[in-house]
């Protein structure tokens, strides 16, 4: 049973989804909390709710990066996670924080990686004028947004495409493969080996019969 804790600085949808699935799933773990860098955040009531234990620490009433990222770290510990996992936390993060949890942190990110990393990226695939675009689970590294990739999907560029549009489909995709990449790591299914990423088959697929 591995236990997880979810960041969110807003509504926290992934984080949501995620918890909806391993519930209706049942996946050998605990969602042991969510904390936000935002008390205001929308979906600390939405974990309240579903009984999981909330925490918000707001980043504005400490003096630095490196005090936050501190005082984040000792209230994620408190709570033994075997993952930490990045559900719309938008904080970049110090790179001794990263390497504390190396292999065992998930982002996911709005865009096809290593295409448009940092903000607005449903802009800038349409400034671009890609013909696809998607969302990507990946290891959080120092790097911003270049962490091995764990899962990708796609969705095509509609040539009357919005932002708003556009993120609402890259959305519905992040909502599947999010809740897919983390199972498969509660399942000792996915590791991180030197940089590479491993991902098993379940063992009722690998099955012969």
């Amino acid at each position: 049973m591995k236990n997880i804790v979810i960041l969110i600085s807003g509504r926290g949808s992934n984080m949501e989804a995620i918890v909806r699935v391993a519930r209706e799933q049942g996946w050998p773990c605990k969602i042991a909390a969510v904390i936000s860098n935002r008390p205001d955040a929308s979906g600390l009531a939405f974990a309240a709710e579903h009984s999981i234990p909330t925490v918000a620490l707001f980043h504005k009433e400490f003096p630095s990066r490196e005090a936050f990222d501190a005082a984040l770290q000792r209230e994620i510990d408190a709570f033994q996670p075997d993952l930490v996992v990045l559900a719309g936390f938008m904080r970049i993060l110090t790179p001794g924080f990263v390497e504390h949890y190396a292999g065992r942190m998930l982002n996911i990110h709005p865009s096809l990686l290593p295409s448009f990393p940092g903000l607005a990226t449903h802009r800038q695939a349409l400034q671009a004028g890609v013909k696809v675009h998607g969302a990507t689970v990946h290891f959080v590294t120092p790097d911003l947004d270049h962490g091995p990739i764990v899962a990708q999907a796609c969705v095509p560029v509609l040539p009357d495409d919005s932002e708003e549009s556009l993120a609402a489909r890259v959305l519905e995709q992040e909502h599947l493969i999010y809740p897919q990449a983390v199972r498969s790591f509660v399942e000792g299914r996915l590791s991180l080996q030197n940089g590479v990423v491993r991902i098993a088959e379940p063992a009722e697929a690998s099955a012969v019969i």
